[in-house]
């Protein structure tokens, strides 16, 4: 007879591990008193003559640009410009925008070639880190972009926006991002009658630690695509714009105040895709992004813009807003779960969590909330959502938790059998001692005070718990399921040790030329 082993968690699987940089959304630029002191001294001479001559450079640009799109329409059948019109906007505007740039003490440098519109029709940019970056649409020669229609409403910028011929995203139309593809679609098939279309495929800015998850926009169409890289080789960080950091005000000022700002743009040799990429937009971005992050020596993250959003929630709930982040792309694929669940799932962590500092739950706060004192089997519970043993629980670690341990046990034959157990004369209700015994041998305290609980099971105050109160109960509360499933755990396997003493090896062990078996308490397959 094979000796039964204790049910352990298996190593953590590499492909829930934590990511490489765990907070690509987070500007933590330090300003020294020497730095300071040294804007404070440039600041006083180039801030003003720079705001003159960025002046002077707008006054020539603005009336040039109304000219270019005079009479010309955005909406509609838009046509691409021609003659005049798109030679004033590929030289003229081109050149008043390296003017603007250079005024603003911008130092390019270009490396690689960029190819022409019938050999790559879109040009994909990364990483984006700042609202500087649309000097690359004037290095490019002025391509077509992806802007909100809300932007051509902007005095003075708005009408150098139309130049551009971008295609136009809506928050108000229900059908815009259909329509946005399409567009793209469309010019990117025009045989290289629209100029290129440039997109920022990572949808936000980061910090340029990585490559996070590349939106599909720019692959659907399945045509080639040049990555271009852009770099901010400079000594201190003024450009960097994120989430969390400097303000758009700040990095401007810190921007003007330096002798010169390096922006360096590469132009990679295009990327053909394979008949696989054409059909499978997904695979298409992911092996663009590899090539670009390894040219730019960076790892590549599953991060999204969703992951910002779960930032602004995580900060509104009066979590560090960096508790939000969960790599969203990945954990919505391989567990199936929606923005809208996770928020749901960030709302429970911030009530676990809302007494504790960093957003990380300790087991006496895991304890706290369930109201259950520290036992063998919470630290059991507890151990399986601590992915990474530092003994702490992030929302990450908990989203996964909650997700692969407990909602699986929540079956209604797991709580049947748990309400049976509960329901020791078999009247199919549970009253406050029948719950209380159980639980004081379940978790091993004597003195143990179920009040709080019994009560918040007990719905109705009827002073007994039926089977649809402990369902709803254990629905609202996923983790009581597999708190109750580990105690089972336990109690087998202590069962077996008292009837075999000796035979069985310590836990996660086997005895030798036997395989490990697999244990389902930690495991979800990829």
């Amino acid at each position: 007879m094979t000796p039964a082993q204790r049910v352990v968690a298996l190593p953590r699987q590499q492909s829930l591990l934590l990511p490489a940089v765990i907070n690509p959304f987070v500007q933590d630029t330090k300003l020294s008193r020497a730095a300071i002191l040294k804007c404070v001294l440039l600041g006083i001479f180039l801030v003003p003559i720079r705001a003159i001559l960025l002046s002077l450079v707008l006054m020539v640009t603005w009336p040039v640009a109304v000219i270019i799109t005079f009479k010309h329409p955005l909406k509609g059948a838009v046509e691409p410009m021609t003659g005049w019109r798109r030679f004033m906007c590929r030289r003229l505007m081109a050149a008043l925008g390296r003017t603007y740039y250079f005024c603003m003490g911008f130092r390019v440098v270009v490396k690689g070639k960029q190819v022409s519109s019938s050999e790559a029709p879109i040009l994909a940019v990364a990483p984006h880190s700042t609202f500087f970056d649309g000097i690359v649409c004037i290095v490019a020669g002025l391509p077509s972009t992806v802007s909100r229609v809300e932007n051509l409403a902007t005095p003075i910028f708005g009408r150098f926006v139309r130049c551009l011929q971008p295609v136009l995203v809506s928050r108000k139309d229900p059908d815009s991002r259909k329509n946005t593809i399409q567009e793209i679609d469309s010019r990117a098939k025009s045989g290289g009658r629209w100029p290129q279309v440039l997109i920022f495929p990572e949808g936000t800015c980061t910090n340029r630690s990585c490559l996070i998850t590349f939106k599909q926009g720019a692959f659907i169409p399945g045509v080639s695509v040049q990555p271009v890289l852009m770099r901010y080789p400079n000594t201190l960080d003024t450009v960097t714009w994120t989430w969390q950091g400097f303000s758009s005000k700040t990095l401007l000022l810190l921007t003007l105040c330096q002798l010169y700002t390096t922006v360096e743009i590469e132009f990679l040799p295009p990327y053909i895709p394979i008949e696989e990429e054409k059909k499978t937009a997904p695979l298409f971005a992911s092996r663009v992004r590899e090539t670009m992050a390894h040219a730019l020596g960076v790892p590549v993250t599953d991060h999204t813009y969703e992951d910002c959003r779960l930032m602004i929630s995580a900060g509104e709930m009066t979590l560090p807003m960096e508790a939000g982040l969960v790599e969203f792309t990945k954990i919505s694929r391989k567990l199936h779960l929606k923005w809208d669940n996770v928020r749901k799932e960030l709302e429970g962590f911030a009530a676990m969590a809302s007494s504790c500092k960093g957003g990380r739950i300790t087991i006496e706060e895991f304890a706290r909330f369930l109201k259950l004192p520290v036992s063998p089997v919470l630290e059991e519970l507890f151990a399986l959502f601590d992915r990474n043993g530092d003994g702490t629980i992030d929302f990450r670690e908990y989203v996964i938790g909650v997700t692969i341990l407990c909602r699986p046990a929540n079956t209604e034959d797991v709580l049947q059998m748990a309400f049976r157990l509960f329901d020791t004369d078999e009247d199919e209700k549970i009253t406050r001692e029948e719950f209380t015994a159980l639980l004081r041998s379940a978790l091993g305290v004597s003195d143990l005070n179920m009040t709080k609980l019994f009560k918040e099971i007990d719905a109705d105050c009827s002073g007994f718990i039926t089977f649809s109160e402990f369902q709803a109960f254990a629905t609202s509360h996923p983790e009581y399921a597999k708190l109750f499933t580990t105690y089972l755990e336990l109690q087998r396997y202590q069962a077996i040790q008292e009837a075999l003493p000796g035979d069985l090896e310590l836990a996660g062990q086997t005895s030798s030329g036997e395989k490990q078996e697999d244990s389902t308490s930690d495991k979800k397959d990829d």
